[in-house]
């Protein structure tokens, strides 16, 4: 008897402790609360700072590695970053999704690619940070803003949204490892060009986990599973 009562109150704790809405309440606040937390806190230092006393010196560190191959590699490398391959991209994707019928998955696709590049804009027209020009790259310098890092945005919330597609299938670490070696060499390149400062990139990786994470959990794509293989 002493026993049945023990597993029952062990039980009602782990109810208590764990409830239903636990993991989705975590995902708010990890993947999303966190990440604007941080963006935040950026975007509070570029309005008073202008630059951080580590933007200038990382840029000069990686200029220093610069060599004829490394610029063609980087001019070609970070193309494949830019805001404005989202719309054909998701384009495709939709193509896809109509075919296997996933239309949850349609509508999260079509809101945060395109919303990405939208979301992107607007901040940049808020911050209005100019760019960092250290050294004449011999390619032309951007002429928008620079906070926050659209090729980031970009790479980034691309990634997570593929991740949280994917669900639970097996290609999903794959995927994930692939992904980050993605966003890395966008992010090295933005700075190898000096068209960004650190601080745009993690700004931008920042708010496009916040999006594409917060939008899933609104839409809940991963409802519709991807089924493996046999």
């Amino acid at each position: 008897m002493r026993d049945e009562l023990t597993e029952e109150v062990s039980s009602q704790e782990l109810v208590s402790i764990a409830p239903p809405g636990s993991l989705t309440t975590n995902l708010w606040l990890l993947g999303v609360g966190l990440p604007l937390a941080g963006f935040g806190l950026l975007g509070y230092g570029v309005w008073r700072l202008g630059e951080f006393p580590w933007d200038g010196p990382i840029l000069q560190a990686i200029h220093m590695t610069a060599t004829a191959t490394l610029d063609r590699l980087a001019t070609g490398v970070t193309r494949l970053g830019s805001p404005w391959i989202l719309p054909p991209l998701a384009g495709l994707m939709a193509i896809a999704l109509v075919a296997l019928k996933r239309w949850r998955s349609l509508l999260y696709i079509l809101l945060a690619l395109p919303g990405c590049t939208l979301l992107n804009l607007a901040l940049k027209e808020f911050w209005k940070r100019d760019r960092p020009w250290l050294w004449d790259t011999g390619t032309p310098r951007p002429h928008d803003f620079s906070f926050p890092s659209g090729h980031a945005m970009t790479s980034t919330a691309l990634v997570v949204l593929l991740l949280i597609l994917l669900g639970s299938s097996r290609w999903r670490p794959w995927a994930a490892a692939i992904g980050v070696l993605f966003v890395l060499a966008i992010a090295w390149t933005r700075l190898y060009l000096g068209v960004h400062y650190p601080s745009d990139i993690l700004g931008g990786w920042l708010v496009a986990i916040a999006w594409t994470v917060g939008l899933s959990l609104l839409i809940q794509p991963q409802r519709e599973k991807i089924k493996d293989d046999p």
